[in-house]
């Protein structure tokens, strides 16, 4: 599998199991609850394809902050939550961080 694509699969299920997890009420909706499960076991099923070809580093560090930006933006859009400017402000670094990571620094290669 294209190592791109399971990662942009492992962030989606990530996103999926965080998101369940919110409505799992406590692992007391089974149905949620389920979700959870699959949400993470999908998730890193893909993660580990992502890293058979790419960097650690690099894969992590996608991985969590897109994840970090999605869920915020999950919970302002479908369970209302606020954000201030300070959560944007972090949520602009998060997001430099990894611009930076990603086409600047040469710190991370490709696995082999």
């Amino acid at each position: 599998m294209n190592p791109a694509l399971a990662l942009v699969l492992a962030i989606a299920a990530e996103l999926v199991g965080t998101t369940a997890l919110k409505l799992s009420d406590g692992f007391s909706n089974h149905v949620a609850t389920g979700g959870v499960v699959l949400g993470y076991l999908s998730s890193f099923y893909f993660l580990g394809l992502a890293l058979e070809a790419l960097s650690i580093g690099k894969v992590y560090a996608i991985w969590s902050a897109v994840g970090i930006v999605g869920t915020t933006a999950i919970g302002i859009v479908y369970f209302g939550e606020s954000i201030d400017l300070a959560s944007v402000a972090g949520i602009g670094l998060i997001i430099a961080g990894i611009v930076l990571l990603t086409t600047v620094s040469g710190a991370y290669t490709p696995a082999h």
